[in-house]
């Protein structure tokens, strides 16, 4: 088996799609397995910059098959605005397929994310309003809507009055919204069906065969451990796992099947929403660090809060997913600033000290991180290729981080090209 898992360890945008794309040219497969079209996935090839939000971050360079697994909800009018766009810049697209089993995000899906997030006296998670969180509870539900029932125009017409005599019913008397029309939507994803067909495939039949042939298997995350629905910040989280354990149930595919668990996390630590965080740098150094990495959102371009790196936080997300294989981003962020903080421990409201993560999200808020301070650097590192070009205190930065957590940093980033990277040993 030839496999690779390639997931966030902080709040996302810790740098994933520069990795996946960087591994995928090695791939035969690279597989999306969950989340939406809230991804922000961001690569540089030259001077061009990619950004893509459903389309696995491997399409640019993957000579094999891209797939939308069963785990990832897919909008299809924003996956083909995604294909034409890229086939607007002469790339091909005729290897990229969902899954049959991936379920649709409808239009009053992203109404009641909006209506939802703007409602007064609710809870402001601080979503994408993509209708990411309704479309998985119709999943749970049972009365979501499949890719392949875009196949189907009776059953599809079926589920789509079936979903909005609810809907509607609450848009009408709860929100006080307007009504949406079953023809109007009906008629559009039948044409959307039709258009989409011949990429609407079963996936997790093909990636089985793949794995028996030991075909290189690149599988990629959106979002990151800390925004799970299970292991993240509760409430202030995605609505699904993106987590390796994700794999197995996102993509259909075996838990022995998964080899090497890649972890992404940034030098520092950032996150875009609400919630608790706890080394958050709400000052000029703050702010610093945010126009130096260049730190707003992908997808929604909100400017991303940022912080010192939290091996707290990033301990609890490679235990959750058995990271054996550590990748450190941005680094070259960091130069020009000393000392250096990094939080080991928390300081909890009673002046207990601990060292691990806690499921209260209510408590975090109360936590004072416990630092420690490194020396910084003064160089600049973006065109260092080996780990021996880098200076003495950034190693001492990275040793630092790998002998807290027990992982060997495999790679490290040093700017958004595909060729600013250290690699320490190689994977394929």
């Amino acid at each position: 088996m030839s496999t690779y898992v390639v997931v966030g360890l902080q709040y996302g945008d810790e740098g994933k799609g520069k990795i996946t794309d960087v591994l995928s040219a090695k791939s035969d497969y690279v597989v999306r397995f969950q989340g939406g079209d809230n991804a922000g996935h961001t690569v540089y090839v030259g001077d061009e910059k990619f950004v893509l939000h459903l389309l696995p971050s491997g399409v640019l360079q993957c000579k094999g098959k891209c797939i939308i697994a069963n785990g990832v909800v897919v909008n299809p009018k924003s996956f083909s605005r995604e294909i034409e766009q890229l086939e607007s810049k002469g790339m091909n697209t005729d290897h990229v397929f969902i899954s049959r089993r991936a379920h649709v995000i409808m239009p009053y899906h992203i109404l009641l994310d909006t209506y939802r997030e703007e409602e007064k006296g609710g809870t402001e998670i601080g979503t994408t309003k993509k209708g990411i969180g309704p479309c998985y509870e119709d999943k749970i539900a049972r009365v979501g809507i499949r890719m392949v029932d875009l196949l189907n125009p009776e059953i599809l017409r079926e589920k789509i009055e079936k979903n909005l005599r609810v809907k509607n019913s609450l848009f009408e008397k709860y929100f006080e919204k307007p009504t949406l029309d079953i023809d109007e939507i009906y008629n559009e994803f039948v044409e959307i069906g039709k258009k989409l067909q011949d990429r609407i495939v079963d996936t997790e039949l093909e990636l089985n065969e793949a794995i028996r042939d030991n075909k290189i298997i690149l599988f990629e995350g959106a979002q990151a451990l800390m925004l799970d629905i299970d292991f993240g910040t509760y409430p202030f989280v995605t609505s699904s796992s993106p987590s390796t354990g994700g794999v197995c149930a996102g993509a259909g595919v075996p838990p022995t099947s998964l080899q090497n668990l890649i972890g992404v996390a940034k030098a520092y630590t950032t996150r875009v929403g609400n919630g608790p965080f706890p080394t958050e740098l709400g000052n000029e150094l703050g702010e610093k660090i945010r126009q130096i990495g260049g730190e707003f959102g992908a997808t929604t371009g909100r400017p991303r809060r940022t912080g010192w790196l939290d091996l707290v936080s990033l301990k609890h997300a490679t235990m959750i997913n058995g990271i054996n294989n550590l990748v450190i981003t941005k680094l070259d962020v960091l130069s020009g600033i000393s000392p250096l903080k990094i939080a080991t421990k928390y300081k909890t409201e009673d002046g207990k000290i601990i060292d691990y993560f806690t499921s209260s999200t209510t408590k975090l808020y109360d936590y004072e991180p416990i630092y420690e301070e490194l020396e910084g650097w003064d160089e600049d590192i973006s065109h260092a290729r080996t780990y021996d070009d880098l200076p003495e205190n950034a190693k001492k930065y990275i040793e630092f981080i790998e002998n807290y957590l027990g992982i060997n940093v495999y790679l490290v980033s040093v700017g958004p090209e595909r060729s600013q990277n250290i690699i320490r040993k190689e994977l394929f």
